[in-house]
């Protein structure tokens, strides 16, 4: 069985490099890897470093776009791509740790789980201590999902999201920055059969702003609309 990873990239030369040692560096359960790495027309020598790990690595598959579009259109050109049996998301930044995987795998190899959300709010991890309204506005955001969707999550706005492939395929992904992780829970929700969801606790390390974190106010006001609109009217 086979695992792809998917790694959305814009602007992350400092980070890339190491993210991509720990992804190849953790426990993945056994499976094969795939790693697929989507540079989102970064600015910086993100698509040089990109390219030399590409070279030295054959787990890795690259993937470009011209200009940047956003988080969520790099993860629909790099779920195209995927042909693992499960697809999880991996941030390049550091925020999420792959020493995770295990617990964000398991479920899914045990046929327990079709989709599996990492959370940072469950408790029992690590995780560093950042912004107070910025997590407020978090567990709001998933707290108004939950509300549209009746699943009980604590986290919807979660990075570390894994799939069966054959899910996240069937999805046709919208949104083109950060609304896609209330557009995905919403779409997933409304499936028919609804898939089985997991969800389980994971450490955090996030940035600062001027550590490079990207996501802002407005943001959150269109996590506001997508989750109303593609709960209601997709």
């Amino acid at each position: 069985m086979k695992l792809s990873i998917v790694i959305p990239c814009y602007n992350e030369e400092k980070t890339l490099e190491a993210i991509v040692d720990r992804v190849l560096a953790a426990d993945r359960c056994g499976l094969d890897l795939e790693m697929v790495i989507v540079d989102d027309g970064s600015r910086d020598r993100s698509v040089e470093v990109m390219k030399e790990l590409a070279a030295k690595h054959p787990e890795i598959s690259t993937q470009f776009h011209g200009i940047n579009q956003g988080k969520g259109a790099a993860l629909r050109t790099g779920f195209k791509q995927a042909t693992g049996d499960f697809v999880l998301v991996q941030d390049a930044d550091l925020e999420y740790s792959p020493n995770d995987y295990p617990k964000l795998l398991r479920p899914l190899i045990d046929g327990r789980a079709d989709v599996v959300f990492g959370s940072r709010f469950k408790g029992g991890e690590e995780s560093r201590v950042l912004y107070f309204w910025h997590s407020m506005g978090n567990k709001l955001l998933t707290l108004a999902s939950n509300m549209f969707t009746d699943l009980n999550l604590t986290d919807m706005e979660t990075c570390y999201k894994a799939f069966r492939r054959e899910i996240i395929q069937s999805v046709d992904i919208v949104e083109n920055r950060f609304g896609f992780e209330p557009e995905i829970t919403a779409k997933i929700a409304h499936m028919r059969p609804r898939p089985r969801i997991f969800e389980v606790g994971i450490s955090y390390a996030g940035r600062t702003y001027e550590e490079g974190k990207k996501i802002g106010w407005k943001d959150g006001v269109r996590a506001f609309y997508c989750i109303v609109r593609y709960n209601l009217f997709s």
